[in-house]
């Protein structure tokens, strides 16, 4: 059978529907980064995850092609990612859509290497004639955060996000935006076959221990 992340790392892509901590390890991605409203049709948004599931599905066919890699394992290509941000915000304002930066991602098994993300990004190129150069090999440490599942439309996470914060603070935490720590969405669901109250949507938001004022 083929390896599958979703079921074998449940406590990251299935968590329970309330709010929980995790601290996330370090993993390799694929990214591609970019800004504006991801509902724009042909937008920057829409053409980042053609990019990326075409370099997805090369590495995973890599392991009938001549250039196997070592320690190459069969494996569901694992969901789709996203890191969101906006200037001047601390966390995300979902009626600003169009001021969106994002970074999309898609996680890669432990054996893809710089060289054999090298090698994928050059066959996708030329089997599609497309430039993937914007195609990045991503590492990356998420750390101590609080995640929830999200069931229903995006545009019903703000009531989920404001949750998972109020059960953060009463553990003791804080938000920690910044550097290298942004809001987080796992999409488990394929929007465009799924009704929106279905969709299932990993919502991730990092943390640090709260600072503890003196009077």
């Amino acid at each position: 059978m083929s390896f599958d992340y979703k079921k074998e790392y449940k406590e990251f892509y299935l968590p329970p529907r309330t709010p929980g901590i995790v601290t996330v390890p370090a993993m390799n991605f694929l990214a591609v980064r970019g800004r504006g409203d991801p509902n724009e049709e042909g937008g920057a948004y829409r053409q980042a995850l053609g990019m990326l599931y075409a370099v997805a599905f090369t590495i995973k066919m890599s392991g009938l092609g001549k250039h196997k890699p070592e320690g190459y394992f069969d494996y569901v290509v694992p969901p789709l990612e996203g890191l969101w941000w906006q200037e001047g915000v601390q966390g995300v304002d979902y009626a600003r859509k169009e001021d969106f930066q994002w970074i999309s991602l898609i996680r890669l098994p432990e054996f893809v290497t710089r060289e054999v993300f090298d090698r994928a990004v050059r066959e996708a190129a030329e089997k599609k004639r497309q430039d993937f150069s914007e195609v990045e090999f991503f590492p990356w440490e998420e750390g101590l955060c609080v995640q929830c599942m999200h069931l229903g439309p995006y545009d019903d996470e703000p009531a989920t996000v404001a949750a998972m914060k109020e059960y953060a603070e009463a553990q003791g935490y804080e938000e920690d935006f910044g550097a290298g720590r942004f809001h987080h969405e796992i999409y488990l669901s394929d929007a465009r076959r799924c009704r929106p109250e279905r969709l299932k949507t990993v919502i991730r938001q990092p943390l640090r221990k709260a600072v503890k004022h003196m009077n």
